[in-house]
């Protein structure tokens, strides 16, 4: 078979392998093996090894000597620690963006369509996700600090795993989120910082409860 080399597959494998990990539920607590990735993305051994280097750099892989990459579980300290930093920085963001006048309302707006009118399946969900993230992301980076903008896109990562696990858990959640989603952007249409913020802590406590009942 031929293979691919260099950058590009090494960029190509780590493009790939993250997808999977973070889209896939069931490779979560199993060894992703170099061999079976070989085949199974047509890569050559070197960029899948350097890929799943710089996964483990991401926090999203262990790598065990003679096992492989171990996909790690989420447990209840990651979930906890991952929504209360997700909780501070988007209330802060709304607090900005409230007292200066600056929500972006069209953006959000557009984007809630967007996630409204998509046919959520299993071969969809990271469409979902991925359009979920970029609701939230508009809100934060809308203050233009850069520090809070760069310390929630290292959040994401574990956002995305997290949104796919909580969607999996719970047929009903896409139907919650859009209504989570409107109540947070008709507070912020609304300029009330209260109902922002219980809007947001409704949001972020949901999902927090599914992943948490998902994993004891």
């Amino acid at each position: 078979m031929q293979r691919t080399t260099g950058l590009t597959a090494r960029q190509n494998a780590y493009d790939r392998l993250r997808d999977l990990v973070l889209t896939d539920p069931s490779v979560q607590g199993t060894f992703l093996n170099e061999v079976d990735l070989v085949e199974r993305f047509g890569l050559s051994r070197t960029p899948i090894r350097e890929a799943l280097i710089m996964l483990a750099s991401d926090g999203l892989v262990e790598l065990i000597t003679h096992r492989g990459a171990y996909v790690r579980p989420s447990d209840d300290r990651s979930i906890r620690e991952t929504m209360e930093m997700r909780t501070l920085i988007e209330l802060e963001a709304a607090r900005q963006i409230l007292a200066s006048g600056r929500a972006p309302v069209r953006v959000m707006s557009d984007l809630l369509e967007e996630q409204a009118r998509l046919d959520v399946s299993p071969e969809t969900l990271p469409d979902f996700i991925s359009i979920d993230q970029k609701f939230h992301a508009a809100m934060v980076d809308a203050p233009g600090n850069r520090v809070m903008s760069d310390f929630y896109t290292r959040l994401r990562v574990m956002h995305v795993r997290f949104g796919i696990s909580a969607t999996w858990t719970s047929p009903r959640r896409p139907a919650e989120v859009l209504e989570e989603h409107t109540r947070i952007l008709d507070a912020l249409k609304a300029g009330d910082a209260d109902a922002a913020e219980a809007a947001i802590r409704h949001h972020i406590e949901r999902t927090q409860c599914l992943l948490l009942d998902d994993v004891r």
